[in-house]
C-alpha cells in the first residue's frame, strides 16, 4: 500500500469543473434529449398482439437501459458534489434538475410497464423467452406485476409528476435543514462551529466527558430544528400513505418489502430470532456499564470504547489494514480495493462543510464508484471504510450486466458491505497483539451486533408505528420524540439510562424518498452476511468464488431464491437466521468470559 494516500476523491476524471462543469451540463442536455425520445417512443407504443409486434418493444427497452445508466451517472455526480460541500448552491440546483429527470423517467417506465401489463400471458411468455429479452425476464416480470397492483396509468403518471415538488421536494429539504446545523465546540481554549458531520464524530469520542457534552449540544441543535423536521417527516409519510391508499395497499411495509424482494415471513423470522437473542445482549450492555464504572449505559456510551486510551489510526494505516485482510479472503477483492485507493475513488478528509454519514455511489456509464465518509481516525471509521468498499466491490462485480439487471436491492447491498466489515473485524480480533487489544477489537465487533439488533430495530419499530399513527393525522414534534424514545426503550429492553429522543430528526435515513423504511434492510444485510461468513469459515478459500457468484445474481432474484440457489437454505424459516445469531452469540460469550474478572 502506498503511503500518504490522498483523502480527497477524484471527480474531475468524470466531469471536470465540479458543479459548473461544461461537460456535465452537456451530459444533462443529452440525457434530457434521450429521455424525451424515450417518452415519445413509449407514448406511441401499443400493446402487441403477436410476437413480431412484441419484438418492436425491444428498442424501447434499450432506450430505457441507456436513460437509466445516464440518470444514475448524473445523480451520482451531483450527490458527490452536494456531500463534499453543503454550501455548493449550484449543486443544489442541479440536484433539483436531476430529481425532475429521474421522476420523469420513472413516469415513462411506469407507462411502459402499463403496456407490458396488458400483454396476453401466452405472448408474454413467448416474448420473454426470446434470446434478446430472456436476460431481462426477471426485471420485466417484476415491473409488469408491480404495474398490475398500482392505479391506472394516468393516475400513476400524475402521482409521479406531483412527487417532484411534493414528495421528493420534502425529502430534499432535509439537506437544507442539516446544512444549517452549526454546533459550538470548545477545544484548546478556542470555540469553533462544527458542521453536523463533524459534531457526529464527536459523539463517538473516547472521552465520556466529550461525548456527553456534545450530545447535549446535539440534542439541543435538533430540538431547535424539530418543527422543520416534524413538518418534513409528516408530509413525506402523508404522501406515501395517500398514494398507498389509492393503490389499495393497506400495509405500509408492502412497498419496502417488494423493493427489497423479500417476504413478510422472512422479515418476521429474522426479527423473531433477534428478539430471542436480546437477553444476552442486555447482559453484554450491563457488563460494559460495569467496566466503564457506571450503573447503566447512556445512549452515547453504547458505542464507546471500553478503554479511553485508544490511539488514533491514520488513513494510510486503515487502508493498509483493510487491503491486507481482504487479501486473506479474496485476492480479487483486495486488488479492487487497492485500485480504489490508488485512483482516488474515496473522499475521507475531515473538514468543515461536509455532509454527515457515509455512502457509496455508482457511476454506471463510467463503470466506476465513489465512496464518501469523514475519516476521524477511529476504529469505527475503519469499519465504515471497509463497509463502503464492500458496496463498491459489489457494484464492480455487476459490470458488464445489462443496466436493468444491476438494480439490486438495499438489503443485499448491505450484505456485501457488512460482509466486508466482518472480514476486517474478525481478522483484527484474531490477530490482536495482546488481551487488551483483543478485548477492545472484540467489543467493537459486538457493537455492530447491538447496532443491528437494537438500534436498527428501534428505527423499524418507530417508523412502523409512526406510519400507522400518521394515518389519523399530523403528529407534532413532541409526539414524534416520545414515540422515538419508546421504540428505543423497547428495542434496547430498557437497558439504558438515557436515550436519543430527537434521533428521528437527525437521521437522514428517515427522509430518503428513494427507499421507504431505510432500516430493516441493514439488519437483513448484517444477518445474511453473518450467515455467509459462517459458511466462509467452513469452506475456506473456495467460498470466495461462491460469494462473487451470489453477489452477481442479486439483481435478478428474490432473496429467498438467492439463498436457495447459492446456500440451499429457506429464509422464511428460523434455521439460517439462528446460525447467523449463533455467530454473534459466540462473540458475546467470549467477551463475557474475558471480562469476568474485570467486572
Amino acid at each position: 500500500m502506498n503511503k500518504s494516500l490522498q483523502q480527497t476523491w477524484d471527480l474531475e476524471s468524470i466531469f471536470p469543473g465540479g458543479s459548473h462543469s461544461p461537460k456535465f451540463a452537456a451530459f444533462l442536455d443529452s440525457l434530457e434529449k434521450e429521455a424525451r425520445e424515450l417518452r415519445l417512443a413509449v407514448q406511441n407504443a401499443k400493446v402487441p398482439k403477436n410476437l413480431e409486434e412484441a419484438k418492436k418493444l425491444e428498442d424501447i427497452v434499450s432506450m430505457m437501459e441507456k436513460c437509466t445508466a445516464m440518470t444514475s451517472e448524473a445523480g451520482a455526480f451531483v450527490s458527490c458534489l452536494s456531500a463534499q460541500d453543503q454550501n455548493d448552491k449550484k449543486a443544489v440546483q442541479l440536484s433539483g434538475r436531476i430529481t425532475s429527470i429521474r421522476a420523469n423517467l420513472q413516469s415513462v417506465i411506469s407507462a411502459f410497464s402499463n403496456v407490458l401489463r396488458e400483454m396476453d400471458d401466452s405472448l408474454w411468455d413467448a416474448w420473454t423467452s426470446t434470446e434478446a429479452v430472456f436476460p431481462l425476464k426477471f426485471i420485466l416480470d417484476e415491473s409488469r406485476n408491480v404495474a398490475r397492483e398500482k392505479m391506472n396509468p394516468e393516475l400513476e403518471s400524475l402521482a409521479l409528476e406531483l412527487a417532484i415538488d411534493g414528495y421528493h421536494g420534502w425529502g430534499s429539504f432535509y439537506d437544507t435543514i442539516v446544512s444549517k446545523i452549526q454546533i459550538p465546540n470548545e477545544e484548546n481554549g478556542k470555540t469553533e462551529m462544527l458542521s453536523a458531520g463533524q459534531a457526529f464524530n464527536k459523539l463517538h469520542h473516547p472521552s465520556r466527558e466529550v461525548r456527553q457534552e456534545m450530545f447535549e449540544k446535539w440534542e439541543q441543535a435538533w430540538t431547535d430544528a424539530e418543527d422543520y423536521c416534524a413538518d418534513t417527516l409528516n408530509h413525506l409519510a402523508g404522501f406515501r400513505l395517500k398514494l398507498y391508499a389509492n393503490r389499495g395497499w393497506e400495509d405500509p411495509l408492502k412497498e419496502p418489502l417488494a423493493i427489497n424482494r423479500m417476504s413478510h415471513e422472512t422479515l418476521d423470522s429474522m426479527w423473531a430470532v433477534i428478539q430471542d437473542t436480546k437477553p444476552l445482549l442486555v447482559e453484554y450492555l450491563n457488563r460494559k456499564a460495569k467496566l466503564l464504572g457506571l450503573d447503566r449505559l447512556t445512549w452515547t456510551d453504547v458505542e464507546a470504547p471500553i478503554r479511553t486510551s485508544v490511539s488514533k489510526i491514520t488513513y494510510d494505516e486503515a487502508a493498509e489494514t483493510i487491503t491486507q485482510q481482504f487479501e486473506k479472503f479474496s485476492p480479487k477483492l483486495a486488488e479492487f480495493t487497492q485500485m480504489a485507493f490508488d485512483k482516488r475513488w474515496i473522499e475521507a478528509e475531515d473538514r468543515p462543510g461536509k455532509r454527515p454519514g457515509g455512502f457509496c455511489t455508482s457511476f454506471k456509464v463510467s463503470n466506476q464508484t465513489r465512496i464518501f465518509m469523514t475519516f476521524g481516525g477511529t476504529v469505527s471509521n475503519v469499519s465504515t471504510l471497509a463497509h463502503e468498499l464492500g458496496h463498491a466491490y459489489h457494484q464492480h462485480l455487476m459490470r458488464g450486466l445489462p443496466v436493468l439487471n444491476q438494480g439490486y436491492a438495499m438489503n443485499v447491498a448491505e450484505t456485501a458491505s457488512t460482509f466486508a466489515e466482518m472480514i476486517v473485524a474478525d481478522a483484527l480480533v484474531k490477530g490482536a497483539k495482546d488481551e487488551q487489544e483483543k478485548l477492545a477489537l472484540l467489543e467493537e465487533k459486538i457493537q455492530n451486533t447491538v447496532s443491528f439488533f437494537m438500534n436498527i430495530h428501534s428505527r423499524f419499530l418507530f417508523e412502523t408505528r409512526f406510519y400507522n399513527k400518521r394515518k389519523n393525522g399530523l403528529l407534532n414534534a413532541n409526539e414524534i420524540s416520545e414515540m422515538m424514545e419508546k421504540a428505543q426503550k423497547e428495542a434496547y429492553c430498557e437497558a439504558l439510562s438515557s436515550y436519543h429522543p430527537h434521533f428521528w430528526a437527525s437521521k437522514l435515513h428517515f427522509y430518503i424518498t428513494g427507499v421507504p423504511f431505510y432500516n430493516f434492510p441493514y439488519t437483513f444485510g448484517y444477518m445474511f452476511s453473518t450467515g455467509l461468513y459462517a459458511r466462509a469459515l467452513q469452506e475456506g478459500s473456495a467460498f470466495a468464488d461462491k460469494y462473487d457468484a451470489l453477489l452477481h445474481d442479486t439483481g435478478v432474484m428474490t432473496v429467498e431464491d438467492l439463498a436457495k440457489k447459492h446456500l440451499d437454505v429457506d429464509l422464511t424459516q428460523r434455521d439460517f437466521w439462528q446460525s447467523a445469531a449463533d455467530m454473534c452469540v459466540s462473540d458475546i460469550h467470549q467477551f463475557l468470559r474475558m471480562t469476568d474478572h474485570l467486572a
